[in-house]
């Protein structure tokens, strides 16, 4: 005898959780759709009825208010960085850093491109207030990252010629231009980085 299938449950969470579990199913669906994406197909992917998203958002706007926030958060980059040994080879340091920061820097950019080409534009407000609700001020934002980077040179400070800070802020600038590469040729970040600890002169020849 053929039972009818039900609907599986939404797990019990609190509001937060559950807000938390619909924004990371949809992250990927707003990337491939962006505007496109119905709260359906979101419901379908994170095995809850559609009804139970808008007891957590207003709409579908607000969903993806909420998208845009979470991937402007740099909270993921700042722990991958701080989970960087700093008993590892400088080089090795600074590259895996550059590749938390390629990562973060990818997630946004498919997900806020996505939404862009698909026709959503600022909503009055939308890109201060995805930011307000990320808890993201921008500016410490930055700082955050620039701290965490300079702490990548620390072990190497007395044979530094600037200040760890200093250093770090040139690197980061390095970093994230990485994501706007001139012409079409991008260079490797382990060529990028040996060229940033050692300069783009080969070693001058030896006097006779």
């Amino acid at each position: 005898m053929e039972t009818t299938p039900t609907r599986r449950r939404a797990p019990g969470m609190s509001p937060e959780e559950r807000r938390e579990m619909i924004v990371r199913t949809a992250l990927p669906l707003v990337a491939e759709h962006g505007t496109a994406v119905t709260t359906g197909q979101i419901a379908r992917a994170a095995g809850i009825g559609e009804a139970t998203i808008f007891r957590v958002f207003a709409d579908k706007d607000a969903l993806l208010d909420a998208c845009v926030a979470e991937v402007l958060r740099n909270d993921h980059v700042l722990n991958e960085i701080g989970e960087i040994s700093l008993e590892r080879p400088l080089a090795e340091r600074l590259t895996e850093a550059v590749a938390a920061i390629d990562a973060y820097l990818a997630r946004m950019g498919m997900v806020i491109g996505a939404l862009f080409a698909t026709g959503r534009k600022e909503r009055g407000a939308h890109g201060g207030g995805a930011q307000a609700e990320a808890g993201l001020d921008r500016g410490a934002a930055m700082e955050r990252t620039l701290e965490a980077i300079a702490e990548l040179f620390e072990p190497e400070r007395d044979a530094l010629r600037l200040p760890p800070d200093q250093i770090a802020a040139m690197f980061m600038g390095l970093a994230f231009s990485r994501s706007r590469p001139v012409g079409e040729t991008t260079l490797p970040i382990e060529a990028a980085i040996d060229v940033f600890l050692n300069g783009a002169l080969n070693a001058a020849p030896a006097a006779p």
